[in-house]
């Protein structure tokens, strides 16, 4: 049994509170918050959880091996290192930190004191993701050329990041776990618009290439009609969409695609074969992606499973962030982008 404190009862919060509650091998046993409302409310729904305004009672609690911290980005470093410092395993909302640097400082403490540090990349947990790679690594949908993603809607504007740092680090964490790699450079370009006195954009396009000139393009947007969590995938033999926000057929598989006619002489004799055939909709299982995530820190904690979304990972999301942000400082420029060893 691994008892767990949780910072931060706000937004995200309150989902990882209840799937940690949920787990057999957790015990909820404090939950804090700044704010006394927000804390009085959320604990309510667990009258036997030690609610605290001080995040230091659970960060000093002798009795607490693991700490969440799900608060403003901004505070990831400062409360990660707390935790650390204490000798806890840390699992710490998405993006990991502000800057690399800071990442690289919360992965050296964590092996300094022994300790687990995951990162909150839920779609690596998904499992329609989960079976997007297994239809990848069976070879279903061949080479994959390319992936297209959209995730936009109206809002939420953050205040302390532009929207490549709140909502493209799901895809990029994504990308890496499918591709089993890392990109080589990533060019973007955003805009400010209704922010622009604060300069945060929130409209960015971003465009990825990983090794083998497989490209990633990835719209993400605060300010847009419609809420889309749409994901192509374009193979040499099947094509995919992802569709998160579909509550049925969240994937389908599309047997399309061009062949060029192998022998030719001339362009005369040059032909395209276009393929059209079934569409395909894998049963995908109904788990809610956090309980496997939570779950699977517990097991990353007691030594039982692979820690797919560690500091490292989480810190090469953070490493391709700031080439994006750095692009769209510079015109849309392309960032080579080199990680560390």
């Amino acid at each position: 049994m691994v008892n767990v404190g949780v910072i931060g009862c706000g937004y995200w919060g309150p989902n990882l509170i209840r799937n940690f509650n949920s787990l057999p091998g957790a015990n909820l046993k404090t939950i804090a918050d700044l704010d006394e409302k927000r804390l009085h409310q959320v604990g309510l729904l667990y009258p036997n959880t030690h609610k605290t305004t001080d995040h230091r009672e659970i960060i000093e609690d002798p009795e607490i091996q693991a700490v969440v911290v799900a608060t403003p980005m901004s505070t990831h470093f400062p409360l990660g290192s707390q935790v650390l410092e204490a000798g806890k395993h840390l699992f710490l909302e998405k993006p990991m930190a502000t800057n690399s640097d800071d990442c690289r400082a919360l992965n050296r403490l964590a092996a300094a004191r022994g300790v687990k540090v995951m990162i909150g990349h839920t779609f690596v947990y998904t499992p329609a993701v989960r079976k997007i790679k297994a239809l990848m690594d069976s070879g279903e949908l061949g080479d994959v050329y390319y992936v297209n993603i959209s995730r936009v809607n109206l809002g939420i504007f953050q205040q302390d990041a532009n929207v490549v740092w709140d909502l493209a680090p799901h895809d990029v964490a994504m990308l890496n776990y499918l591709f089993e790699a890392h990109p080589v450079s990533v060019s973007a370009n955003g805009r400010c618009y209704v922010q622009r006195d604060k300069g945060i954009e929130d409209v960015a396009f971003v465009t990825l290439e990983y090794p083998g000139r497989r490209l990633a393009h990835i719209h993400v947007s605060w300010l847009d009609p419609n809420k889309i969590r749409n994901c192509t995938f374009v193979g040499s033999r099947k094509m995919l969409v992802y569709d998160d926000v579909s509550p049925s057929e969240k994937i389908r598989v599309y047997d399309k695609g061009v062949d060029v006619q192998p022998h030719y002489h001339d362009y005369g004799e040059f032909q395209l074969l276009y393929r059209s055939g079934d569409i395909f909709v894998p049963r995908i299982d109904t788990v809610e992606p956090l309980k496997i995530e939570t779950d699977s820190f517990l097991k990353v904690v007691s030594g039982q499973e692979e820690n797919l979304s560690s500091g490292e990972e989480g810190l090469r999301v953070v490493q391709v962030l700031e080439g994006a942000c750095r692009s769209i400082a510079e015109d849309g420029k392309p960032i080579p982008l080199k990680y560390d060893d």
